[in-house]
């Protein structure tokens, strides 16, 4: 309980410490207005206020992510928990505040004009690429996850609740940010507390399940995973949302449209990580104790994480009351998935300069990417996951490195943002090189050696090409 608690006590300091240091940092100006009253359009670009902000900005970024990761993660034992907390504070924090601050100084342009912007040419082209493909792997994710749990609840046939699913996406994508996601959200904030606060206080008080049970301090550095996976790199890319995630980039610009002041932005960016964190924290410590270990954990999963959230869900709060909280990670997928869709149309209006103020022209974008959505939904889970993964963590890089650029070319401390854009480049790499589903398969050491070498010549690269030129050299203007 006390490693539990500390854990949350750290994440709430991060918030008031480190991210006033990082806001500072940055340099907001409380008087300079922003797109959503230099740019309104009643479509994309409305202001609201800072607190509505706040929750359709966490609900957008808090989908499947910070409860199927963790949970996954998990299994490499308390090691996991340190990663949510130092991850979120001192790399996924930063990394969305200075997704969403750089989108507000820059007329809300999406992730790829931003690192088009910072990094060049061909950091742009690779980010439309890439952002339209995660954002296609995010929406289809977080299709799959809450139609099988919706099927598992009901005993219906899961392509009902596909379709379901699929038709609000297309609504919620085309019609005005203020209509639906503006006015539905609240509500289901609701929903996302009482699954948070309900899950956390029904196992402190269980007389059956014991908060990180059998586990000692020096656990916290020990990879215990069951099948023998390794905790380098791989814990970095299976915890993502819950830590560090590129899928947030591509939504903070959507609130960058309707933020009203410069001064909320730590609230709502900063905050809403700081506020995922903690989501993933609970489930992440519900994993290691309602099953008794990592050992009960691996065989309760089966393979799909699904089933932890569905016996923990009913076991701990009873049948009313994990009907409620399953809603609520039902729930936090669509909330995202919608909003994926819905950046991806945006990042596409901008690359083909289509304004989005007529509803033909939404349409011309949102249905090819619904159809493309559709054929993906038909391969399995498992792997669109380990695809969405490595790609998530592939788009952070590209953020942090978009950040630390801004921050380089203004003579600012840039190295808030450069060593997580170290460590994460390092991550992706070897990962990469290291996999033997997804890349070469080499040798973890040779892998490592080769992703710090890769890490310290772009670090080298972007620090030359960029310190202390201002906006010399800038690719497009704001």
């Amino acid at each position: 309980m006390m490693w539990f608690l500390m854990c949350v006590g750290l994440l709430i300091g991060g918030y008031f410490i480190y991210g006033k240091f990082v806001e500072k940092v940055f340099g907001i100006n409380t008087q300079r207005q922003t797109p959503a009253f230099t740019k309104t359009d009643g479509v994309d670009f409305v202001p609201m206020s800072k607190g509505k902000v706040y929750l359709i900005q966490l609900l957008n970024i808090a989908g499947v992510g910070p409860i199927f990761g963790p949970i996954l993660g998990a299994l490499y034992g308390p090691a996991a928990m340190l990663w949510i907390v130092f991850g979120c504070i001192f790399a996924g924090a930063v990394h969305d505040y200075f997704s969403g601050m750089l989108s507000v100084r820059n007329n809300g342009q999406s992730v790829p004009n931003l690192a088009g912007k910072y990094l060049g040419k061909g950091a742009k082209h690779f980010m439309n690429v890439f952002a339209i493909i995660l954002l296609l792997l995010v929406g289809v994710v977080f299709i799959s996850a809450p139609a099988g749990l919706l099927g598992k609840l009901t005993g219906w046939d899961v392509s009902i609740f596909v379709g379901i699913i699929f038709t609000y996406y297309l609504i919620a994508t085309i019609v005005p940010v203020d209509k639906i996601i503006g006015r539905l959200y609240p509500f289901f904030g609701a929903l996302l507390l009482f699954m948070s606060v309900g899950l956390t206080i029904a196992i402190v008080v269980s007389s059956e399940h014991t908060l990180l049970p059998g586990f000692e301090a020096k656990d916290f550095l020990t990879n215990l995973n069951p099948n023998d996976m390794p905790l380098w790199p791989a814990l970095f890319i299976t915890i993502a949302c819950g830590a560090v995630s590129g899928f947030h980039a591509t939504q903070s610009p959507l609130m960058a449209r309707c933020v009203e002041n410069e001064s909320n932005g730590r609230f709502v960016f900063f905050g809403a990580m700081i506020g995922e964190g903690v989501i993933a924290l609970i489930w992440c410590a519900i994993a290691l104790s309602f099953f008794g270990g990592v050992q009960g954990l691996s065989d309760g999963m089966g393979g799909n994480p699904a089933n932890v959230v569905y016996e923990a869900s009913t076991g701990l709060l009873g049948a009313v009351g994990g009907f409620m909280a399953i809603l609520g990670v039902i729930i936090l997928p669509i909330t995202s998935g919608d909003t994926a869709f819905r950046s991806a149309r945006l990042i596409l209006s901008e690359f083909f300069n289509m304004p989005q103020t007529a509803l033909p022209k939404r349409l011309l974008l949102a249905i090819p990417l619904f159809v493309m959505g559709a054929i993906l939904t038909q391969v399995d889970f498992g792997v669109i996951w380990r695809y969405f993964g490595v790609a998530n963590q592939t788009t952070a890089v590209m953020m942090l490195w978009t950040a630390s650029a801004y921050l380089l070319r203004h003579n600012k401390l840039h190295w808030i943002c450069t060593i997580p854009a170290m460590f994460m480049t390092t991550v992706v790499i070897s990962f990469l090189l290291s996999s033997e589903t997804l890349g070469a398969g080499l040798p973890i050491t040779i892998s490592t050696i080769a992703g710090l070498v890769s890490t310290a010549i772009i670090s080298a690269l972007i620090i030359i090409k960029t310190k202390g030129k201002g906006d010399e050299g800038i690719i497009e203007e704001a």
